[in-house]
């Protein structure tokens, strides 16, 4: 049976509310990551989306509304990666370098995300902690990596002592730290560290560092 006409016309608004949601938080996005918070503008953001501030209060509620959700966006990318690899078909040892290595390539490719992290560690997580979606977040990838960390260790490959969320907080200091310092870097020591002649070398480096401490005895 086809569609009828007001169907098809609830289903066209539909997506016309999805597409100007997301073109809002493409936009907020950035704006929030190079500005902060303080910084950003509603009424900039409107204006770039050829929308109006009424509108973006009509979707997400306030500013702060909408800086969550760009925070809940930002966060939830990061994390339907990590759960898209099929770990479990991967030896233990593979599994933790695909990880790290995807890791290495969302933060590299996602710098807004960073900025994001850096902005709110700055304001004490006062907004993280005001979502009911960020606070369950974290509890897959920890999972992901404690039921790796198992079978290594049933396996005898990995250490009996290492603590999944250790292993996550290795991982993302090492991505966060070669994007969010990368000019500091580059000014003290004259090197960039997203060189793209160096790229494979660090994304290597990355997998072997976590491995190591993984597998010492």
């Amino acid at each position: 049976m086809s569609a009828q006409p007001a169907e098809v016309a609830g289903g066209e608004r539909s997506r016309d509310r999805d597409r100007t949601r997301a073109d809002i938080l493409d936009v907020a996005t950035g704006e929030f990551a190079d500005k902060g918070y303080a910084g950003a503008r509603v009424d900039e953001i409107a204006a770039k989306t050829s929308t109006t501030k009424r509108m973006i209060y009509y979707y997400f509620g306030s500013k702060e509304g909408l800086y969550v959700a760009v925070l809940e966006r930002a966060y939830a990318v990061i994390r339907n990666i990590e759960q898209e690899i099929d770990v479990e078909h991967l030896a233990p040892v593979e599994a933790i370098r695909r990880l790290a290595e995807a890791t290495f390539d969302h933060h590299e490719s996602h710098p807004d995300f960073i900025r994001l992290v850096s902005i709110e560690n700055i304001h004490g997580a006062s907004y993280i902690e005001r979502s009911s979606m960020l606070s369950g977040l974290a509890t897959p990838v920890v999972d992901v990596l404690g039921r790796i960390l198992e079978r290594g260790r049933a396996d005898g490959v990995f250490r009996e002592d290492v603590d999944p969320l250790d292993v996550h907080m290795m991982i993302s200091a090492f991505c966060i730290f070669r994007t969010a310092n990368r000019y500091t870097f580059r000014a003290i020591f004259n090197r960039d560290m997203l060189d793209p002649a160096r790229r494979e070398h660090y994304r290597t480096m990355l997998g072997e560092m976590v491995l190591e401490y993984l597998t010492a005895k």
